[in-house]
């Protein structure tokens, strides 16, 4: 069974007023840059996982089974494949505030360790304020990073984290305000350590912004709702700044490949689950969307996003499915000539995105640390390149 308010492949053209728009100039843009780009594409491939364990109120004992499940099979399927680098497949764990506790933070922290992924901060609220999301954020960084040894560090050694919405209402951008209740949400991100926002897209949610297909910088973190709703694009030469939050969007596209009813198309969001698994197919589509630093579009970001927790979801991210599209990575889009392959975190993507603003050419993977150092319970990710509590209980939904 799917989770409740789990986007899913759907016919247009629900809530398309809000980013047929912008999908349209997107898919444009991209069509002129492939046409321009005649060299290797390197495929910069990140999971990001909205990871709630105790998704339908289970018994804490189930979701020790789900976490243990994860700590099993994940290094047991991901061992048997590798990217152009050497790395193996990595998933990023977006944990929720609201479901700590320390006994299912532990495991995750050990498949860290083993170099298969990281985690980062995910987050369901209602009727929030400014003031206590602070508080709350500013706890469990604190947790995650001197308890577990999690959480990347920046030059200063200050603690930052990826952050993804609950309910996919960033920024108080449902239209009836629910599900977040903080119009200033961005700059208390921002302020707070968060490096980037991996939400979106929220497609057929309401709360999808008009921006899509893009990584971009809403600037000065602006305060009201839907302050992301548009922003400035990331670009070779054009220096971010510490006022700005940066926003990395999966992909979105209408595709022909799974039609409603044989005939209408469906919207593609980047979403793995039970009913829709990874295949070499939607990577098709995931890559027409062409998500890249203007300037450097032979760097193609593929984030997509799961609710891997539950035994349904955990079944294909961990079993034949998933595996089967990692033997199609390897046979067609790691040759070296048209592809090269990167399993990334997110973290590891946002690195490799300021490489590309400074300049930074030639294999992408050589940036995985460049600003952005790793957990300390992770090595370095890749030796040769770049550097060397809270509320516990809230109400919430599944997103």
């Amino acid at each position: 069974m799917r989770q409740e308010g789990t986007p899913a492949p759907m016919a247009l053209p629900r809530h398309a007023e809000l980013w047929l728009p912008g999908l349209l100039r997107s898919l444009a843009r991209a069509r002129r840059v492939r046409r321009a780009h005649t060299g290797v594409v390197d495929i910069l491939l990140a999971v990001a996982d909205h990871y709630e364990p105790l998704h339908g109120n289970v018994p804490a004992e189930t979701a020790r089974r789900r976490v243990e499940t994860w700590l099993r099979d994940y290094p047991a399927m991901a061992s048997a494949f590798v990217d152009a680098d050497g790395r193996h497949p990595q998933h990023t764990f977006f944990y929720p505030i609201e479901q700590y506790a320390p006994e299912l933070l532990e495991p995750l922290a050990r498949l860290c360790s083993q170099g298969f992924g990281e985690v980062e901060v995910h987050l369901h609220h209602d009727r929030d304020t400014a003031e206590r999301l602070r508080a709350d954020l500013d706890g469990f960084v604190r947790t995650l990073h001197e308890r577990h040894g999690l959480l990347a560090t920046d030059a200063a050694g200050r603690a930052r984290y990826g952050f993804i919405h609950g309910n996919w209402s960033l920024s108080n951008s449902l239209p009836d305000g629910s599900w977040c209740g903080v119009d200033d949400e961005l700059a208390v991100l921002r302020d707070t350590g968060c490096y980037a926002d991996f939400t979106n897209p929220a497609a057929p949610s309401p709360a999808q912004t008009r921006t899509v297909n893009s990584v971009y910088y809403a600037v000065g973190a602006p305060r009201g709702p839907r302050g992301h709703d548009c922003g400035v694009a990331s670009a070779v030469g054009r220096p971010s700044s510490p006022a700005d939050l940066l926003l990395v969007q999966g992909p979105l596209v209408a595709s022909l490949r799974n039609r409603k009813w044989g005939l209408l198309p469906r919207v593609e969001n980047g979403e793995l689950h039970a009913g829709y698994p990874p295949t070499t197919d939607r990577l098709a589509d995931w890559l027409s969307c062409g998500i890249s630093v203007e300037g450097r579009p032979e760097w193609v970001f593929v984030k997509l996003h799961a609710h891997g927790a539950t035994e349904p979801e955990a079944a294909t991210l961990l079993g034949p499915a998933t595996a089967a599209f990692h033997r199609g990575l390897a046979a067609g889009f790691n040759d070296g000539r048209r592809f090269r392959l990167h399993y990334v975190t997110t973290r590891e993507l946002v690195n490799i995105i300021h490489a590309a603003e400074d300049g930074k050419t030639g294999n992408p993977g050589d940036y995985r640390d460049y600003r952005y150092a790793p957990p300390a319970v992770s090595a370095p990710s890749r030796p040769a390149g770049g550097r060397t509590a809270s509320r516990i209980s809230r109400t919430a939904d599944n997103t």
